[in-house]
């Protein structure tokens, strides 16, 4: 078990990685500094040629289980990752998601040789890339191509602690780009207009009939187009999130949601492109014994587990047939925010939590 002195070398994990900085697509610095940490620990560490870390620890008997802490983040390159204290709180985008996570698993890595292995399931670390935005959990996706025979189980290690994400939300995801003659706002009038056909097709949007139940959504985060407020925009584009814990809702809400931008380009006599750059599964998998022992695990530290649905890592182990869920390890808030923050007290009960849910594992039948 953790011995109270774990707070304070995670603490250091934790900044250490965050200040590492570590967008979806340009993991290579954190992925080398995650790969350096894990061969210091003893560790015999694989880097593929995406920087996924990966190792099997020969450690541990019964069920293969893969532990995974994305290394990727949502920050753009030059994002000032410096952490922040302020009272009890560290500061700094991603401090929480994930690098408190990637803190605690090195910090297992680094412990290993000091637990009993009769005590734990046969363990392989990764720390894979691409888990947030477009990076569509291709991390996840290659490690299980390359090592799924030997994987029995998958925990996403992520997330607040007292969380387990049990059941996956599925995602489709596209970028709708419109193009148009454009031209002089007067002397042109009425040339079509990209922005005019992107305005509409938005609002067909917020005509969609989003159901509440099966839980779904739908989100149009970026938008950009246009040159000048007195020229006719040439170009203009958006990029759309639909979401549904259920693939039947998920299907035809893309549908719909095509039919909509596809009517709204004809109609404003414009060229539209259509480019899929998500597709996050709906996929059921019986996790209940994964889902009892973690939440055992959890109330034996005296936290009440708080089940959901969510788009992680775990999709992907789910779709390919494994039992997953994701397990949050860290106390903390502002996920995705440059206001993000951790408790870092809490890290030691997070590792605490881990190691007991581990112990569960081991008694499982692989």
């Amino acid at each position: 078990m953790a011995d109270g002195k774990s707070a304070g070398r995670i603490a250091e994990l934790v900044q250490l990685i965050c200040e590492v900085p570590a967008p979806t697509f340009s993991e290579g610095p954190r992925a080398e500094l995650i790969a350096g940490l894990w061969r210091q620990a003893g560790l015999d560490v694989q880097v593929d040629d995406i920087n996924n870390v990966f190792s099997d620890t020969g450690i541990g008997s019964g069920p293969r289980v893969l532990l995974a802490a994305h290394s990727d983040t949502v920050f753009p390159a030059g994002t000032d990752v410096t952490v922040q204290r302020a009272g009890g709180r560290w500061l700094a985008p991603g401090i929480g998601d994930n690098s408190a996570s990637v803190a605690v698993l090195t910090h297992l890595a680094e412990q290993l040789g000091s637990l009993a292995p009769d005590g734990l399931p046969r363990l392989l670390l990764a720390s894979p890339v691409g888990e947030e935005g477009r990076g569509d959990l291709r991390g996840m996706r290659r490690l299980l191509e390359d090592h799924g025979d030997s994987i029995d189980l998958v925990i996403a290690v992520d997330g607040h602690l007292g969380s387990i994400v049990d059941r996956a939300v599925g995602s489709k995801r596209f970028e709708f780009s419109f193009t148009a003659p454009g031209g002089h706002s007067w002397g042109d009038y009425p040339t079509p207009s990209a922005i005019h056909a992107l305005a509409d097709a938005i609002s067909a949007l917020n005509g969609m009939d989003v159901p509440a139940s099966p839980r779904s959504s739908y989100n149009i985060g970026t938008v950009s187009g246009g040159t000048s407020i007195n020229a006719i925009a040439e170009k203009a584009r958006f990029d759309l999130d639909l979401r549904s814990v259920d693939p039947t809702a998920l299907a035809a809400l893309e549908q719909g949601a095509l039919e909509r931008v596809t009517e709204a380009a004809r109609r404003h006599r414009v060229e539209l492109h259509t480019e899929q750059i998500g597709d996050r599964p709906v996929a059921v998998v019986d996790n209940s014994q994964l889902v009892r022992i973690a939440s055992e695990a959890l109330r034996e530290h005296g936290i009440e587990p708080q089940t959901a649905a969510g788009s992680t890592d775990a999709n992907a182990a789910l779709a390919a047939g494994l039992p997953a869920i994701c397990f949050g390890v860290y106390r903390g808030g502002d996920a995705h925010r440059l206001s993000e923050w951790i408790d870092p007290a809490s890290l030691d009960e997070g590792y605490a939590v881990l190691l007991s849910l581990l112990e569960g594992l081991s008694g499982m039948s692989s």
